[in-house]
């Protein structure tokens, strides 16, 4: 069946830089990213302006003890008079420094790693996929553990840095294969041939169509890296900062907040957890849907054509017509 005049026009009238770009960043429009993406957004704005908003210091004691939300404390008190708002938003900074912090790290050693092994094969190319391997299997938490106990000053960074250079080996593998597939492809084959250099290949014929599973790898990261945080501050583990959503789940759970009733002590850093996590997960479910050709297949988008016919078209890459319908 023929594309409808209208796309084709429409098409047509971009450049071809143009095109290519709309299609390598289209996961950043789809309603999962794109609100998975303003959430996040939010909570890196409330991480840079925590101190400054924050009524109270959150380490700062009253006489107001275990006092239920009002309008002087809105997410109440603890048993030394601690303002919990306060503590839930300068503990954001703490949260997404360390997820973002390790999401960086991580992935930059996925794609050094991944790509380069995918692209050059031979004895290079299996080195580094032993080393993913070997990665694979080094356990993360214990590791922080051990050393945030040794270096109880490392702080926030030291956590991120740790999380990042044990996390990475999955994203290298997934970058391996797709890098792989597209090694032999036939622009590669092309600028190979007219002796362009290795690392201009790799960086501007391969990564920019890897752009999604990247950025796929990185979000997978940084909600590793988030929960790990939390766990270890939950658990009491030395090294991190003074306050983060985890630290105020500690001190309710060691004061026994729920059997005294106090509710309003874990329950807005339990939902803060929860708020960032969907984030989190709607923007990898957004970009999986992107990459996968199988979801893409099965999200359908209905375009009316210039014959007046609507027509059903499938997300992804380019366009495939299914059957038409009469409007």
């Amino acid at each position: 069946m023929a594309v409808p005049a209208a796309d084709v026009k429409a098409a047509q009238a971009l450049p071809v830089d143009a095109v290519v770009r709309r299609k390598r960043f289209r996961f950043l429009t789809g309603g999962k990213t794109a609100t998975g993406l303003a959430v996040i957004v939010f909570f890196v704005v409330i991480a840079i302006i925590g101190d400054w908003i924050a009524p109270f210091d959150p380490s700062a004691r009253s006489n107001d003890l275990m006092e239920a939300p009002s309008g002087r404390h809105w997410f109440g008190t603890t048993h030394l008079g601690q303002d919990i708002f306060s503590q839930v938003v300068v503990g954001t900074r703490s949260v997404m420094l360390v997820g973002l912090t390790a999401g960086i790290v991580a992935t930059i050693l996925a794609v050094l790693v991944g790509v380069t092994s995918g692209y050059l094969g031979g004895t290079p190319g299996e080195g580094l996929s032993a080393l993913s391997n070997v990665f694979l299997v080094i356990p993360a938490l214990p590791l922080i553990i051990i050393i945030g106990s040794a270096v109880p000053t490392g702080g926030d960074y030291l956590v991120a840095v740790i999380i990042g250079f044990t996390s990475w080996a999955w994203g290298a593998r997934v970058l391996r294969a797709q890098t792989l597939s597209l090694r032999g492809r036939e622009y590669v084959e092309a600028a190979r041939a007219t002796g362009e250099s290795t690392w201009r290949i790799i960086f501007f014929e391969i990564l920019p169509n890897l752009t999604a599973v990247i950025a796929s790898s990185f979000v997978g990261t940084v909600i590793f890296a988030v929960m790990s945080e939390i766990t270890l501050a939950f658990v009491g583990v030395s090294g991190l900062s003074n306050w983060n959503w985890g630290t105020i789940l500690f001190w309710a759970q060691s004061q026994q907040a729920l059997a005294q009733g106090a509710w309003w002590w874990f329950v807005p850093a339990g939902l803060a957890i929860a708020i960032l996590g969907t984030a989190l997960s709607l923007l990898n479910f957004g970009i999986d849907e992107f990459v996968s050709p199988r979801l893409r297949g099965s999200g359908k988008a209905r375009v009316k054509g210039a014959d007046g016919r609507t027509h059903r078209m499938r997300v992804g890459f380019t366009p495939v017509l299914g059957r038409e319908e009469q409007s």
